[in-house]
């Protein structure tokens, strides 16, 4: 049993950039002209002498939605490719579909609640908390076994990520920016239920013929495994009508004693 649980992250991460037939295109067309014969004859050459580098190892694809920090009601949906570093840390480049012609739209990088741990009080404010995500059974990794996919959430399970977006190329479900236009923003994680836009979710599980309420429900059983982490709270006042996700609690909130109930 334990041989197999070992095994089966390394399976998530050999088999999770297989793509299969769930082909996303990317939301926008950059503008500028066709590349000439050429710049193709220059692309091809680079393919068959350089290589791709450390882009080779980025085997793990998991799916998710991001909002900013600073501007919650901007989501979007973001592709993961992901090279898991060490035990500890990965880091992924963020796309807005999982075909040859996607937009890069930003980078994550994800590390554990023992990393976390060990950052400055004004770092943490950077990283956002994973369990949300995780429970809710938004965050997916698509064509994986079953089996393989819930031993690949088990091992994200209390961490953190900081993400930047540069390119909006969605606004929602519709086409966004056609450039990289102004600053990166800092994105966040949604930890409570009523966050994300339910287009968001609906569509992309229509298109990748998958059921985030089924997941959530699998990943029942990873609930005892959470503990309390920064950041779940938030977004809470951007969502006054939101609810919590039973095991996602915030650490002020886990810290702050109940009232002491009184009697005369």
């Amino acid at each position: 049993m334990h041989r197999t649980r070992a095994a089966l992250p390394l399976l998530a991460l050999a088999l999770a950039a297989c793509t299969g037939g769930d082909r996303v295109d990317p939301a926008v067309t950059p503008p500028g002209a066709d590349e000439s014969a050429r710049t193709s004859a220059l692309e091809a050459g680079a393919a068959l002498l350089q290589g791709n580098g450390p882009l080779g190892k980025m085997d793990m694809y998991v799916v998710g939605f991001h909002p900013m920090k600073d501007h919650p009601l901007q989501q979007m949906e973001a592709h993961h490719f992901c090279r898991q570093v060490n035990e500890d840390f990965a880091q992924c480049t963020l796309f807005d579909g999982n075909g040859a012609e996607a937009n890069l739209t930003g980078i994550e990088y994800i590390i554990s609640e023992t990393l976390y741990e060990s950052l400055p009080e004004d770092e943490r404010g950077y990283w956002h908390p994973h369990n949300g995500e995780i429970l809710s059974g938004q965050l997916v990794a698509p064509n994986l076994p079953e089996a393989a996919e819930k031993e690949l959430m088990r091992s994200k399970m209390n961490s953190y990520g900081k993400t930047w977006h540069t390119w909006h190329t969605r606004d929602g479900v519709q086409p966004g920016d056609r450039m990289p236009l102004g600053p990166a923003m800092l994105a966040w994680s949604f930890s409570r239920d009523g966050e994300v836009r339910p287009e968001l979710v609906d569509e992309r599980d229509k298109r990748k013929d998958i059921s985030t309420d089924e997941r959530r429900r699998d990943r029942a059983d990873l609930v005892e495994l959470a503990r309390p982490q920064d950041g779940v709270n938030t977004l809470r006042r951007q969502f006054p009508r939101s609810q919590p996700i039973p095991g996602v609690v915030d650490k002020a909130e886990a810290a702050t004693p109940a009232p002491v109930a009184m009697f005369y």
